[in-house]
């Protein structure tokens, strides 16, 4: 059967490939053969090696709904973890908003069927606030620190494979890492900040790397940071290095040196979320504490920041997003 009568096969292929991610769902449906198409992973890489992926954000805000059965019923795990595996979304663990339990879940919402399908659970002890981030060329996603139902700070880590819907262990981290950032970067999975079971709040500014082609830990960096803080905004910005938020600024890590970048708007002293994109920056906050949060982006070439506009639903708290390119 023909992609579409009358045209050559490479020629429909160059269609499909310029039609908007809103609609693949529907393409899917109109037959098996451009569903095939539109869910072999091939199809994503042409679409981006042509230029018509576009990015996309996915945040999961604070909003506490009842659970039925294995899902969420209308809304996600609080303090879920959220990550892209090129066109996948994959939700890890949180807590049950009912029971306020660990979840150990892994729920993966594919862009292109535009359907949700349950992963394989995290093995191992339930945990929460930890480290964790993936790397869309082998489609894995990693996970480091935490706590487990005990309050007891972990040092373990793990690595999941979307495509075999497999869990695997990874060699333990030094120390333990409580509320620690996990951000891929340059080839490794970096664990960032966190604090032990004794220090319970108290950030530290060392941090963990690890080392694939070794299969182990890299020497714990003791002075990644530059203050005991938390490490939630730190994330990867390619070639330019890392970026966090820190005391009102945009700061960029360039030769092993933090340094600033440009000041926070004024409506923004309290960062939820951040996230880097093909040369722009996206910050999440409010001014005080229970106010709406607003978006700005920041043009890291030009350094101006512009107001994105946010229907009122969507401007709760954001416990956590990541970008996909689709």
């Amino acid at each position: 059967m023909d992609f579409i009568p009358g045209l050559p096969d490479d020629v429909a292929r160059q269609c499909l490939i310029r039609v908007s991610y809103e609609k693949f769902s529907t393409i899917a449906a109109v037959c098996r053969v451009w569903k095939s198409e539109v869910e072999d992973p091939d199809f994503f890489r042409q679409r981006k090696t042509a230029g018509y992926t576009r990015p996309v954000f996915a945040m999961a805000q604070a909003r506490v709904r009842v659970t039925a059965g294995s899902w969420f019923s209308d809304g996600l795990p609080m303090f879920c973890q959220l990550v892209g595996v090129e066109s996948e979304l994959v939700v890890v663990g949180g807590w049950d908003p009912d029971t306020w339990e660990i979840s150990s879940s892994v729920f993966i919402y594919n862009f292109l069927s535009a359907t949700w399908r349950r992963g394989a659970d995290m093995p191992g002890a339930r945990r929460s606030f930890f480290g964790c981030a993936a790397s869309g060329l082998e489609r894995v996603v990693y996970v480091a620190g935490g706590h487990d139902g005990e309050k007891n700070a972990l040092k373990s880590a793990l690595v999941y494979d979307v495509a075999k819907d497999e869990w695997a262990p990874l060699p333990d981290m030094a120390r333990e890492r409580d509320e620690c950032k996990g951000v891929f970067h340059r080839g490794k999975f970096h664990v960032i900040g966190g604090y032990c079971t004794e220090m319970q709040g108290r950030f530290e500014r060392s941090a963990e790397a690890f080392d694939f082609a070794n299969w182990e830990w890299d020497k714990a960096e003791e002075d990644f940071l530059e203050d005991s803080t938390c490490p939630r905004t730190c994330v990867d910005g390619g070639d330019m290095g890392m970026y966090m938020c820190h005391a009102g600024e945009v700061v960029a890590l360039q030769d092993s040196r933090w340094q600033t970048v440009d000041k926070l708007p004024a409506e923004i002293r309290h960062t939820a979320y951040m996230t880097t994109w093909q040369g722009k920056l996206l910050v999440i906050g409010c001014r005080s504490f229970g106010d709406a949060h607003v978006a700005y982006m920041l043009d890291l070439k030009s350094h101006r920041w512009r107001k994105l506009v946010a229907p009122e639903e969507f401007c709760g708290h954001v416990q956590s997003g990541c970008c996909l390119e689709i």
